[in-house]
């Protein structure tokens, strides 16, 4: 008895390996076969089907057979889709793009150039990593916006542009930070500068300019004493004015704090410059003090910033 459900069971799986076997053979002739009005009906078949890896491979025979035809416009359309609903965005944003400058007169072509600037914003990457794509993705769907100011997907196209330039904020803000935490306070003063200079707006706004004091507080104490005395000052002129801006806000004591010890750091650097006329091997020591580092970019590419005194 068991041997019959064996011999059924080996049967069974036979003829599914054939039928399987079958389908197959039958799609790779199709796609050998120079029967290309065919190949046309089954890529569509497949691609209304989510088939579209099949789909894609009867496309990259077809566009190239049609290019300059009549066929040509539907099948690069669908094309571009197929690498899009396979989560090619990279092929995808190239021939939607394409499209849209080969058929400009198409009604696709509005429709294809949102979707390739949308490609673009799909591949931006987490606010840790390069932000390329996502330089390319505010270009892509800027030039959209110009191009169809008059479109349904120009609001769209703003809130993407807003959630991009949101992540590139958020770069600049951790990289800033960043510079802090490793102790290159010297680029965390001009890290924080660029980021309120081309984020002006941002959310981080009262918190980066705290920890731009308490950076250049820091950048100060660890400099030639011939220098704190500028360096410091600078550190209790923006402790004054954020105390002036930001009169509510939970920094103030420890603004305070800072303001306190640049005043004192000004005091001994006096003290220290003073005995130094003197003290020839205290001179030498100070002299040989030197904090300048190289100056970090903006985030925007923009490095007009100057390196503090």
């Amino acid at each position: 008895m068991f041997k019959k459900q064996y011999y059924l069971l080996g049967a069974i799986l036979i003829v599914l390996l054939l039928a399987f076997g079958s389908c197959k053979s039958k799609f790779e002739k199709l796609k050998a076969s120079n029967d290309y009005a065919k190949k046309y009906k089954e890529a569509i078949r497949l691609y209304n089907k989510k088939s579209y890896s099949k789909a894609l491979e009867l496309f990259d025979v077809l566009v190239a057979r049609y290019r300059g035809q009549e066929q040509a416009e539907d099948l690069y359309y669908y094309y571009a889709y197929t690498n899009y609903r396979l989560h090619d965005y990279t092929s995808a944003r190239y021939h939607f793009k394409s499209f849209a400058d080969t058929y400009p007169n198409s009604s696709r072509a509005e429709e294809c150039r949102f979707m390739g600037a949308y490609c673009y914003y799909l591949d931006s990457p987490i606010f840790s990593l390069d932000q390329s794509n996502t330089l390319s993705a505010i270009d892509a769907l800027q030039l959209f916006i110009n191009l169809y100011p008059k479109s349904e997907r120009v609001a769209e196209a703003g809130k993407l542009i807003q959630n991009l330039r949101d992540k590139l904020e958020e770069k600049s803000y951790a990289n800033a930070k960043l510079y802090l935490t490793i102790g290159d306070f010297q680029a965390a003063v001009i890290s924080f500068g660029n980021s309120l200079r081309d984020y002006p707006d941002t959310k981080y706004a009262e918190e980066m300019e705290f920890l731009t004091i308490k950076a250049q507080y820091l950048y100060s104490k660890k400099s030639a004493e011939f220098l704190q005395e500028d360096r410091f000052t600078l550190a209790i002129t923006d402790a004054d004015q954020f105390r002036d801006k930001y009169p509510n806000s939970k920094y103030l004591s420890d603004v305070a704090v800072l303001k306190k010890d640049s005043e004192r750091g000004i005091t001994q650097a006096k003290e220290i410059l003073a005995e130094a006329v003197t003290d020839q091997r205290l001179a030498r020591k100070i002299a040989k003090k030197d904090t300048v580092k190289s100056q970090p970019p903006s985030e925007k590419g923009n490095n007009d910033q100057k390196i503090p005194n």
